[in-house]
This record gives structure tokens, sequence and C-alpha cells, in this order.
């Protein structure tokens, strides 16, 4: 099986629900994958470089998990990749370091997906919001593989036992999904 990093960008999971149940699912399902959860290892936002393109070195496959903050990855997540993909490690004349690494994204919503739309509140597909990663991709010589996404998994529902607990059959079943995917990729 290719290793597989799977790279946690919440900012404290501590406060989580979706993404701790999902990366709790994942542990389970694929025990040799690395996770590497930032907000134990960075909470004071200081990425120790050489350790994090050392886990990018040893993985065939990087999966980015996270909650879409403002239309994009929390700012954890933001700090990790500006400092760990660099000018002459991950793009540039000699950075080819992740070139033919596969990259998926992993992420989830408190609004329904439905409200993805051109006609819905958000005005936009959720594919819409990703570009920044696809090209982050292209620059880097990744291979882009797409994504697993679910929505309506709201911070603010999770205090209503029903709630609750069809956010955590939801969440589970995006692990499952999750690694249907990356099998599919071996």
């Amino acid at each position: 099986m290719k290793k597989i990093l799977i790279v946690s960008g919440h900012p404290d999971l501590n406060d989580s629900f979706a993404n701790k149940t999902i990366l709790e699912e994942m542990h389970k399902l694929l025990p040799d994958a690395e996770i590497a959860y930032l907000d134990k290892l960075y909470p004071d936002f200081c990425i120790d470089v050489p350790k994090e393109q050392e886990r990018l070195l040893r993985a065939d496959i990087i999966v980015l998990q996270y909650p879409l903050f403002w239309y994009t990855a929390p700012s954890l997540l933001h700090r990790w990749i500006e400092k760990t993909f660099t000018h002459g490690f991950s793009h540039g004349k000699s950075g080819d370091k992740l070139k033919g690494k596969q990259l998926v994204l992993s992420f989830t919503t408190g609004a329904p997906e439905e409200m993805y739309s051109y006609d819905g509140p958000q005005q936009h597909l959720i594919d819409d919001f990703l570009t920044p990663y696809k090209q982050m991709a292209n620059l880097c010589g990744l291979q882009w593989c797409g994504y697993v996404y679910s929505g309506g998994l709201s911070y603010a529902s999770r205090h209503d036992e029903k709630e609750l607990a069809r956010m955590k059959e939801k969440s589970i079943l995006h692990a499952h999904r999750l690694v249907e995917k990356l099998k599919s990729m071996e």
C-alpha cells in the first residue's frame, strides 16, 4: 500500500466534532497512515519546516483534512503550507520534491451541500473554492486527485442530540468514502 500522510488542519480538534470523528475513524480504518495533528504540534503556529518536509518526502499520498472556514482552509493549515512548501523544495528550478505525489482534499462545511450552487445562498459551487489548491498542486508537480467533501456538519448543532447523532454518522461515512478513494488510488 502507498504511504499516506493525513495532515489535520483543524486549529483545535478538542473543539471539533466532525473533523475529530473523521480522523478517529481514519485511524481505525488506516492504522498505518501517518496523521499529523497540526493543532497539537504547532499551537503557536511555529512550524518545524525540516520535520514537516520529511513527512512529505515519506508520503506517496498527501491528504489535507480540514473544515472550510470562510471559504478556505483554517489559518493553521495555510501557515503549514506557506512554511513547508518552499521554493527549492516544492517548486522552482530545483523544487521537485513533491513531483508525482498525489494530493487529496478532505473537508467539511457547516452549511449543507445544497447551499453551494450558483442559485443558492453561497452563489458558488464548492469546487469554485478549490482553485488555489488545484493551482498549488500544478505548481508543485503534485497529482491533483480531487476531494471528499461533506456539508451540513455545523459546529453550532453539536448540542442537539439528534443532530449530533446525524453528524456522527455522516462523519463516519465521510471517513469511509475517503478510504475508498485512497484505496482506488493504489
